[in-house]
């Protein structure tokens, strides 16, 4: 079974935090919801009960994929945060999967993990940032292990992919009919 990482901080944007989570545990995938204290406050309010703080993740955690929420203040938090940078940095060199959606690509690009010529995407307040690599304004783009898409309005695209990407299509699919997303 696919276990996922999802690391969050105070700042991070609700919506995508929330529904990464819950469409990967709709479709059977053991997230790890990680934070940066007991309880995290979202940009918007919403607060998170993590699973285990950042912190206390171990140098033998393994995960089939790391997925990074965005919020500008969130990612600004988990930017500092070198444990996270050193949990990334092995997950990459593993080849393992890597999702950044909205302004957590930045969070990639300053630890270095992004290859020069990635296709990525991201919210359209960072994408300056970010403007050395190859650039998408797809909602959802795929670059080998690196999947990242543009904000908040396309989180469930996001996250139906990495169900595509961890589990199969099928599940994606059925994900998309349950929650009633396309008809």
């Amino acid at each position: 079974m696919s276990e996922v990482l999802v690391p969050i901080a105070n700042g991070t944007e609700d919506m995508e935090a929330v529904i990464i989570i819950d469409v990967l545990r709709r479709a059977g995938v053991n997230v790890v919801v990680a934070g940066d204290g007991d309880v995290v406050t979202c940009a918007r309010g919403v607060r998170i009960i993590p699973d285990v703080a950042l912190d206390d993740l171990g140098d033998d955690d393994t995960f089939t994929a790391i997925v990074l929420p965005g919020g500008s203040q969130g990612v600004e938090n988990l930017i500092t945060n070198r444990g996270l940078e050193h949990i990334l940095r092995k997950h990459q060199g593993r080849k393992g999967l890597l999702g950044a959606i909205c302004a957590a690509p930045r969070i990639l690009h300053e630890f270095g993990l992004l290859p020069k010529r990635a296709v990525i995407t991201s919210h359209p307040s960072v994408a300056h940032d970010l403007a050395s690599y190859a650039y998408s304004l797809d909602r959802v783009v795929e670059d080998g292990n690196i999947v990242t898409s543009r904000g908040a309005g396309t989180a469930l695209e996001f996250a139906l992919t990495l169900v595509r990407r961890l589990v199969d299509q099928t599940t994606s699919m059925r994900i998309a009919g349950d929650i009633v997303m396309y008809e």
